[in-house]
């Protein structure tokens, strides 16, 4: 007993080490900007920066763009898959999956040849059109977490009970999504959302090819080019991220349990 619990302290002292210092070395480098003390002169050359606020605003925009649009995509198709179409759920799921096994580089590649300007559909050829391409893009590399949480959130519920019972009340196709099913699986809708916010305002590939203002490729130029604002803006960066999974955490212990809404 007492030798697996010392196995567990210092497999906990090994992941302190590995994740934690490298954390604390960044964050102390970035109060270092004035020399001989610590001060937060790097997160106020930071966040005084118009690129940054341009950029930070351009991926929380796509961010929120790809969370609904990618809502609006996912959630019909787990529910039609798992009321109409059962015998077709291993293919979407190995679809869904082509994301994590196939590059960024590579789809984004592949989206240039599809749009470019001399397409059928010249999505490249205009800005506006480009960020709709951005978005699709986002939407694609979200894909694996959006479906994985709404499927899961749709097991917990009776889907075909409160179908049957919504169509018994002359409830419209739209009604039943709309006011039935959305709420039942809006703990999975959020934790997608809190993933592909994560995703988003960290992706640099896409964002780079396609030339988009986007904080991904903002923190590259930055690394390339300063000191200590790099350290920053990766401080900045982790908490984002921390910040989802905490939010991610705090939904899945509030709707965990919670009962179908009819």
């Amino acid at each position: 007993m007492k030798t697996s619990r010392l196995g567990a302290w210092i497999a906990i002292a090994i992941g302190a080490i590995y994740f934690v210092l490298p954390l604390l070395a960044t964050v102390e480098f970035s109060l270092r900007m004035r020399r001989g003390t610590y001060s937060l002169d790097a997160y106020a050359s930071v966040f005084s920066d118009v690129q940054f606020r341009q950029t930070f605003g351009f991926s929380m925009l796509m961010a929120l763009l790809t969370i609904v649009f990618g809502m609006l995509l996912v959630v019909p198709t787990a529910y039609w898959v798992r009321l109409r179409l059962p015998q077709i759920r291993p293919v979407v799921e190995f679809i869904t999956l082509l994301p994590l096994v196939i590059p960024a580089i590579v789809i984004v590649f592949g989206y240039l040849r599809m749009y470019n300007s001399s397409s059928i559909l010249p999505l490249t050829g205009s800005t506006s059109g480009t960020n709709v391409l951005l978005v699709l893009s986002y939407i694609t590399l979200s894909l694996p977490y959006m479906y994985r949480a709404v499927d899961t959130a749709m097991r917990a519920i009776d889907v075909r009970t409160l179908t049957e019972a919504a169509e018994s009340l002359g409830a419209s196709w739209t009604t039943i999504m709309f006011k039935c099913i959305f709420p039942n699986v809006m703990s999975g809708v959020l934790s997608g959302a809190f993933i592909t916010l994560a995703i988003v305002m960290g992706e640099f590939t896409m964002a780079a090819l396609l030339n988009r203002p986007a904080f991904g490729p903002y923190l590259q130029l930055v690394g390339a080019n300063r000191a200590y604002e790099p350290s920053a803006l990766a401080v900045i960066a982790f908490s984002i991220t921390w910040l989802s999974m905490g939010l991610l955490n705090l939904v899945s212990r509030f709707h965990r349990a919670a009962p179908a809404k009819s």
